[in-house]
């Protein structure tokens, strides 16, 4: 965990030593939160995981779950939420569970939980990853690295090289390298990264494979109560970093894909990767133009009234895989994180 999660922890920590966690729910809370989630499965030790920040245990999700029933709130679906944003329920905070990319593991270890608490629950699939076309390229880059001791790569804004022998090398390497093509263009990330792959022979097709659910699975969950499937683009893109055309179409194109297949409505979207530089203002409009009813970012918050005339843009509060606790949980739950940014950027998501 670096210095940035350590400082995240001790804060959450020091909430629930003084009690603000609780206290503070009458002016921090909003009228409900959309939580954020991916892999879900058992704990794997390992020194070099990147990406750890994207799953959680069953046991953490069933003592999640476990505590917001414990504090009274309802667990809701998507639909209910944007509902209860039009005519609020007054003292009744709700929880709406949200598991992005369609993972096999949602399948085998996060449904008998959710199963188990009655919670309704929102797959959001992209068709690619289950047509196997589509590329889980961070991922690939983890395995590439995980893979490699020494990384050499031609980039359009010059060489990249890094060691990458230790774990501690490799953490390195990956988070420089990550955020130096998250930062440029969806091609050259993509061509980047498939030039480190084929030097150890990762294959995008059989890493897909591995990871996401099939079209027949998607097919018999689509049916199953409390289970609602959004769309989550074609192929995974930063929406953001494409022309608009191509973010039309990926939009457009996930949503027509998905009804064909499983034979059933589509009302809910969420941007891929869905931070600023992800998604914004105009990926919006091109939602709503879509005919979604609600579209899901990653920018961290809780429902709030004004939400209501704005069901595109909505925030979600990531279940983060480094704070897998409860002073973690209750102090994302109480709202307070988020009303001290806001106080601080004197903004409201």
């Amino acid at each position: 965990m670096n210095g940035r999660h350590k400082a995240i922890a001790a804060t959450f920590k020091l909430m629930a030593a003084t009690g603000a966690d609780r206290w503070s729910r009458g002016f921090a809370q909003g009228a409900g939160v959309i939580l954020t989630l991916h892999h879900v499965r058992p704990r794997e030790a390992r020194g070099f995981a990147p990406n750890a920040l994207l799953e959680i245990t069953p046991d953490f999700l069933d003592a999640a779950l476990g505590l917001i029933r414990a504090e009274g709130y309802d667990i809701v679906s998507l639909d209910e939420a944007l509902l209860r944003l039009q005519q609020p329920k007054q003292g009744r905070f709700f929880v709406a569970l949200t598991f992005d990319d369609g993972y096999r593991d949602n399948v085998e270890h996060a449904w008998p939980v959710l199963a188990k608490h009655g919670a309704p629950w929102t797959l959001f699939v992209t068709p690619g990853f289950a047509d196997r076309t589509a590329r889980l390229w961070w991922l690939e880059l983890e395995e590439a690295v995980r893979a490699l001791q020494q990384l050499d790569l031609a980039l359009p804004d010059g060489h990249f090289t890094a060691g990458s022998g230790t774990d501690a090398e490799k953490t390195k390497a990956f988070d420089r390298l990550y955020w130096r093509l998250r930062n440029g263009p969806e091609a050259i990330l993509l061509s980047a990264i498939s030039d480190l792959a084929a030097q150890v022979g990762i294959d995008s097709a059989t890493l897909t494979e591995r990871e996401c659910l099939p079209w027949d699975t998607l097919r018999a969950l689509s049916g199953a109560p409390g289970v609602t499937i959004g769309a989550h683009t074609m192929t995974h893109p930063r929406l953001a970093k494409l022309e608009a055309g191509a973010a039309r179409s990926e939009i457009v194109d996930s949503r027509e894909r998905l009804e064909a297949e499983l034979g059933m409505p589509i009302r809910h979207f969420a941007y891929p990767v869905g931070d600023p530089t992800s998604a914004g203002p105009r990926e919006f409009t091109l939602a709503r133009e879509a005919g979604f009813a609600s579209a899901v970012t990653t920018r961290p918050g809780h429902l709030v009234p004004e939400h209501a005339g704005r069901p595109h843009a909505l925030p979600r509060v990531s279940l983060n895989g480094l704070h897998q606790n409860e002073a973690t949980l209750r102090a994302l739950l109480s709202g307070l994180p988020f009303w001290l940014r806001n106080r601080a950027r004197g903004a409201v998501d």
